[in-house]
């Protein structure tokens, strides 16, 4: 048995305050007042010392206990799904300020679905949409569809295996993705809690990081509305690259919009 305090200050020092209290409240329960309010307090640190060292090895503490918050929202994760990131959060924004003043979208397409963060977070934000998440793990469509359950929105979303949009035939007003990015050449150099703990089917963009926006623009025509919108999450280096890779496929580059970072993260890209 271990003094609250010192406990908490053990961890703090190890892996930073934030992420000592995350331990601290997933396996005693308490929250900081808690700690603040009663410091003496004996608890078992088995589970918590446990804790800390798969942490220290670099798995991140979504993956040891199974969940992330993304948008307010807290979503069941395993290595079979990206973490979501607050970069992310991003593609949510602009999704919103478009529909601001506009009929909001009724049909939304969710491209490389994972744990269905995204698309999960947009029909929480439409209430009237109905939505079709895609991926091509099994395992990843599991998590999404569990996490469509936790949320009560089974009747609002179904999830396909595909290869990109492959097995999708229907026409959609609100095309989303976050696909793999990374060039096939730096996932060795990424932080051992991303390469060794996120899938790397969700992080590999082949050669130069953009084999997967080939695929998906090939097929944007197809599958996106007249007047609809695609919104995809981008590398902070490859602004340029959309510019290009819009000129290809004769699909209009809209806007380019930054991470609270600063750092080019979404595109919107319009048949016209």
């Amino acid at each position: 048995m271990r003094k609250i305090i010192q406990t908490y200050k053990y961890l703090s020092d190890a892996i930073g305050d934030h992420e000592a209290r995350i331990i601290l409240k997933e396996r005693a329960g308490l929250d900081w007042a808690s700690i603040l309010a009663n410091p003496e307090q004996q608890i078992d640190a088995d589970l918590i010392l446990q804790d800390l060292t798969e942490r220290l090895e670099g798995k991140p503490l979504s993956k040891i206990y199974g969940k992330k918050e993304f948008w307010g929202i807290e979503f069941n994760v395993n290595e079979c799904v990206l973490d979501p990131r607050p970069d992310s959060e991003t593609l949510i924004e602009v999704a919103l300020n478009y529909y601001k003043d506009k009929k909001p979208p009724e049909r939304i397409l969710d491209l490389g679905t994972g744990s269905g963060c995204l698309l999960l977070t947009l029909l929480n934000e439409f209430p009237q949409a109905q939505g079709v998440g895609v991926d091509l793990c099994e395992d990843a469509l599991a998590v999404a569809q569990s996490n469509a359950e936790t949320l009560n929105l089974c009747h609002r979303v179904r999830f396909v295996q595909s290869e990109w949009a492959k097995n999708i035939n229907e026409e959609y007003d609100l095309v989303i993705s976050n696909p793999p990015y990374i060039a096939s050449n730096v996932i060795p150099n990424l932080e051992k809690e991303v390469k060794n703990h996120d899938p790397i089917l969700a992080l590999d963009g082949g050669e130069d990081g953009l084999k997967a926006y080939h695929d998906i623009f090939s097929d944007l025509f197809r599958i996106l509305k007249e007047d609809g919108i695609a919104l995809f999450e981008i590398g902070f280096d490859q602004a340029d690259d959309m510019l290009r890779l819009s000129k290809k496929y004769k699909i209009r580059l809209g806007d380019i919009y930054s991470d609270l970072a600063g750092n080019p993260r979404v595109v919107d890209m319009f048949k016209q």
